[in-house]
């Protein structure tokens, strides 16, 4: 599965790599989801954040909220739109139905009944610079960030779709495919996002290219596409976007070594885990590295430890 992205690079950056060159294929702002977003893309201006202002990093995009989406027009060339993590066919009788369909499997795709008619003629790209994944829970439910081993953005094969009621929103949506593992990832998961290179961008997203004829698209990427990185439990929490959600995890080893040291120094009586919070690890009166540990509440003052926790 694929349920959390990031997307940090600039709007030059962006534009530059899915080749949308000049102010006219610049995504103005618009709410996701909204009519006005389904035409942002056409509009000459700056590519924009979802609510109008400045592209802003984003470290941790959860379902449910704006990404950045690239469709194909009517004459045939590429403008981005955001669109609403979360597939809402156009039959739903509730818009939160999407908060379901945020993933498709490629392999059953073209049947299902929520995603076969998007898959026919509403395909898209969504934009990232990586994704997370986690380990199974009994292998400590670790996050990993996923990202390009050579640098530049990823192209995850997506669908999209309009949904509207007689009295409510318009919702513009979208969801992501996803497929087997390749080697890069299958130590971490067992799924992964359909990565599609560049050559085949214009063949997913022309709506004249008949379904069955993308099927081979929809494979793992080859090994050594992604670098894989342990990152810190702060990303688990979807309220969190911020640099830290990339933070570097500590190794089981440094893990186990500061534990000790937090209760060699405080006494355990009473202690429990109540959040997180950024200390300065490194010796008394040296410069340190901030790091994310999780805090503890209980007796005792706050510590200067020797290693990372995450």
């Amino acid at each position: 599965m694929c349920g959390r992205m990031t997307l940090t690079r600039s709007p030059v950056e962006i534009a530059d790599f899915f080749e949308i060159a000049g102010g006219n294929g610049f995504a103005l702002g618009a709410r996701a989801g909204t009519e006005a977003e389904s035409a942002a893309g056409s509009e000459a201006g700056t590519l924009a954040g979802p609510d109008g202002r400045p592209l802003r990093p984003r470290y941790n995009i959860a379902p449910s909220q704006p990404v950045l989406t690239i469709l194909q027009d009517d004459r045939g060339e590429r403008r981005f739109a955001w669109k609403r993590w979360g597939l809402v066919p156009a039959w739903a009788k509730d818009p939160g139905l999407g908060g379901k369909l945020f993933n498709a499997r490629s392999e059953t795709v073209a049947e299902k009944p929520s995603f076969h008619a998007a898959f026919k003629r509403s395909r898209c790209l969504v934009v990232a610079d990586g994704f997370y994944e986690w380990t199974p829970r009994q292998q400590g439910h670790r996050a990993h960030w996923l990202h390009p081993r050579a640098g530049g953005l990823l192209a995850l094969a997506g669908l999209h779709a309009h949904w509207a009621a007689e009295r409510g929103p318009i919702v513009d949506s979208c969801t992501v495919l996803t497929t087997e593992a390749n080697g890069d990832l299958a130590a971490i998961h067992a799924r992964m996002p359909v990565l599609l290179p560049r050559a085949s961008w214009r063949a997913w997203l022309d709506p004249a290219r008949p379904p069955e004829a993308l099927m081979a698209l929809l494979a793992p990427a080859p090994d050594g596409t992604l670098a894989a990185r342990a990152v810190s439990s702060h990303v688990n929490d979807p309220r969190r976007d911020d640099p830290d959600c990339l933070a570097e995890a500590a190794s089981d080893d440094d893990r186990r070594a500061i534990r000790r040291e937090l209760f060699r120094q405080r006494s355990a009586t009473d202690v429990r885990f109540v959040g997180t919070c950024t200390v300065q690890l490194g010796p008394p009166g040296g410069a340190g590295v901030p790091f994310v540990l999780e805090h503890l509440r209980g007796p005792g003052s706050v510590v200067r430890l020797s290693g990372v926790l995450a």
